[in-house]
Parts: structure tokens; C-alpha cells; sequence
């Protein structure tokens, strides 16, 4: 049963060919902290199949009359291909992820995910890490691109990838909760890193 701990709330876009394990693991993790996460389809469509044909279902779609950005404190991006693309490609989520970064509003992008960040020119000058194939892209827009499972960067939060996704978790709950609630979730999820 959920039981909010804040009033900050979190938006995880789901995109047709995203990497499931990392947007829900992500979504779990702030879920059992108690921070309020939506799971959000860029589609008019509930339903998002992952690259690995399992399909999920969203709580709302970015095309719902109500929907709003500026309803969520932090805007989260996965990975996965073609599901990056598919983030990428959609001019409402860039631009609603540009204004969060530029006004110091969180973001946070794993996997491929950071590359969205780069192109956007949001990672200029800024320490941040993405899956392996991806880091080329961050270097080539000008991030100090650093190997840690989670960089860090102001109000950017990056990661590599499905096998950092826990770490990453943590330290979404950790920036909303404190580091009591990072202890535990730990232990709840039995955590051995």
C-alpha cells in the first residue's frame, strides 16, 4: 500500500521501445520510499511496449487534457532503443525537460537517456555519465563525462544503464527523502551493493 512521505511528485516517460527494467525499477524504488511517481506515456496511448515486447501500463499520457509538466518536481527519462529516440522525438517532453534543467528543476536520464540531455546542450560544461555506447555523444556536446553508476551535476542525475538502475533509485529517493529513507528501502529490497 502507498503511503506518501512528500508532496514532491516525479514523472517517468514511458516511450514505445524503452528499456522496462529501468523505468520500473525507478518507478519501484521511489514507489516504496513513498514519493509520488506517475508513470507517463509520450503517446495518447496507456499501453507502451518495451523494446523486449512486454507492454506496460502508464497511470497517464502527456496527450490527457490535464496533463501538466509543471504539476511534477522531477522529470525522468529511461533509456532503451528505440525507446531514446522515441523520447527524443517528442517536442513537448525536450521541451519541458529544457525548461526544468534551465531553471533548476531536476531531471534525471539513464542509459541512453543522457544523450537526450546532450543534444538538448543541457550537459555543456557538466559531469555526467550514460551507457558506454552513448558517452561519445555527451563528450561530442561538451559533458565532462565521468564512469560512476550515478553522476550527479547540480539538478542532473545520470546513470548507465538496467545494472545501475538501483543506484540510481536510491539516489532519487535520497533527493527527496533524506538518506534514513535511502537505509530503508535498502533493506526492504534486501540490497547487497
Amino acid at each position: 500500500m502507498f503511503k506518501a512521505q512528500t508532496e514532491k511528485r516525479v514523472a517517468v516517460f514511458f516511450a514505445n521501445g524503452l528499456e522496462e527494467c529501468e523505468a520500473l525499477v525507478l518507478t519501484d524504488l521511489l514507489f516504496r520510499a513513498g514519493v509520488p511517481c506517475d508513470k507517463v506515456s509520450i503517446t495518447d496511448n496507456l499501453a507502451v511496449t518495451s523494446s523486449h515486447e512486454v507492454t506496460v501500463v502508464c497511470d497517464r499520457t502527456i496527450a490527457d487534457d490535464d496533463f501538466d509538466f509543471d504539476a511534477y518536481d522531477m522529470l525522468v527519462l529511461p533509456g532503451g532503443m528505440p525507446g531514446t529516440k522515441n523520447l527524443r522525438a517528442c517536442e513537448p517532453l525536450c521541451d519541458a525537460v529544457r525548461a526544468f534543467a534551465t531553471s533548476g528543476r531536476m531531471v534525471a536520464a539513464i542509459c541512453a537517456a543522457p544523450s537526450i540531455l546532450a543534444e538538448l546542450g543541457l550537459l555543456e560544461g557538466r559531469a555526467a555519465t550514460s551507457n558506454p555506447n552513448f558517452q561519445h555523444v555527451l563528450a561530442e556536446h561538451g559533458a565532462k563525462v565521468q564512469q560512476g553508476a550515478v553522476v550527479t551535476d547540480g539538478n542532473l542525475m545520470t546513470s548507465k544503464g538496467l545494472g545501475t538502475a538501483v543506484e540510481l533509485g536510491l539516489e532519487l529517493v535520497r533527493h527527496f527523502l533524506g538518506d534514513a529513507a535511502v537505509e530503508d528501502v535498502k533493506r526492504k529490497i534486501v540490497y547487497q551493493g
